[in-house]
C-alpha cells in the first residue's frame, strides 16, 4: 500500500508541476518574500526629483479686516497653472507665519518687525469707536477723539484680540478703538461703531521674505498694485526669448565671382550733363 500511495503522490504531483517549464519543482514561498517587479514608470523617483515636478503653489495670509477676493479673483484669471491658498492670521501672527515659511506673502497691519522682510504699504484704514448699544455716540455719525476723554478705552490687546474685546465692549465695560474694516467684520451684536476723528489711523501692507523673492511673488504683487496684464513690469507679460535660427547658405558650390575692381579711368565729363552741353570745337 506504500507503494502504490507513494506511486499516486507522485502522479499527482507530476500534474500539478505540468505548468511549469520542463516540470521543475517550485517552492510555496511566501508573497512579502516575492521580488515585487515594476514597470518603467512605477519606479520610484528620486526626492529631489519629486519636488521639481510638485506644481508651484502660492499661499497668502491676511489679518481680520482685509478682503483679498479681488486680487484673488484677478490672479485666478492671470494665472490659473498656478492654484492660491488664502488663510486669515491674527494679528500676533501675521510676520511669522512668513518666518516659519507657512505662508509667501502676508498682508499686515503696520507697524511691524521689517527685518528682512520686504514690505509695500498698500492703503490707510479708518478708524472708529465701539460703544455698546445705546451709548451717546450711536446719535452722531461722527465722533472727535477730543470729545471722549471721559471715557474709559479698553486694551484690545490685552483682552486677546478683536473679537474678545467686543465682547467686552458690549457688556459696557468700556469702549475700543478699532479700523472700520475690523468693526465690521466681527459685527458683535449690542455694538455700535462710529467714525473716528483725531486718533491715528492704522495701515495695511503687503510683506514677504526678502530671500524667497521669485517671478510667481512679484507677478502677485504687481495684481495688489494694480498692474494690468499687459503692463512690462509684470514678469507674466515678459516675451519669452528664442534663439534665431542661422540663416540658409545660398552661396552654392560654384566659383566664386571676382571682386569688384576699382575704375582706373577718368570720369566722362559728359556723365549728367544735357546735350549740347559740351562746347563745340576743338578738345
Amino acid at each position: 500500500m506504500a507503494t502504490v500511495a507513494g506511486f499516486m503522490d507522485w502522479e499527482f504531483a507530476e500534474v500539478m508541476l505540468q505548468g511549469y517549464p520542463g516540470g521543475r519543482y517550485c517552492e510555496d514561498v511566501p508573497s512579502h518574500d516575492i521580488p515585487q517587479t515594476t514597470g518603467p514608470g512605477d519606479q520610484d523617483q528620486p526626492a529631489g526629483q519629486a519636488e521639481d515636478t510638485a506644481p508651484r503653489l502660492l499661499r497668502i495670509a491676511y489679518v481680520a479686516g482685509v478682503t483679498p477676493g479681488k486680487w484673488i479673483r484677478r490672479w485666478e484669471e492671470r494665472m490659473p497653472d498656478v492654484p492660491l491658498q488664502a488663510f486669515m492670521s491674527d494679528d500676533g501672527a501675521q510676520v511669522e507665519v512668513l518666518r516659519e515659511g507657512s505662508a509667501d506673502l502676508s498682508f499686515v497691519r503696520l507697524p511691524v518687525e521689517r527685518e528682512g522682510l520686504s514690505v509695500i504699504p498698500l492703503y490707510e484704514e479708518q478708524p472708529v469707536v465701539v460703544a455698546p448699544k445705546g451709548h451717546e455716540i450711536s446719535v452722531f455719525e461722527e465722533v472727535a477723539l477730543a470729545d471722549l476723554e471721559q471715557e474709559s478705552f479698553l486694551d484690545v490687546a490685552a483682552l486677546g484680540g478683536p473679537g474678545p474685546a467686543l465682547q467686552v465692549v458690549a457688556t459696557g465695560a468700556g469702549l475700543a478703538i478699532l479700523p472700520m474694516s475690523v468693526a465690521r467684520h466681527f459685527n458683535v451684536k449690542d455694538t455700535v461703531a462710529r467714525r473716528l476723528t483725531g486718533a491715528p489711523g492704522t495701515e495695511i501692507a503687503v510683506a514677504w521674505a526678502s530671500d524667497s523673492t521669485d517671478e510667481v511673488i512679484e507677478e502677485f504683487i504687481g495684481i495688489v498694485r494694480g498692474r494690468t496684464a499687459q503692463s512690462s513690469r509684470q514678469p507674466s507679460a515678459q516675451p519669452v526669448k528664442t534663439k534665431k535660427e542661422p540663416k540658409p547658405d545660398r552661396r552654392g558650390t560654384g566659383a566664386k565671382k571676382a571682386p569688384k575692381v576699382a575704375q582706373r579711368y577718368a570720369p566722362n565729363p559728359d556723365k549728367g550733363r544735357g546735350k549740347g552741353s559740351r562746347k563745340k570745337g576743338k578738345r
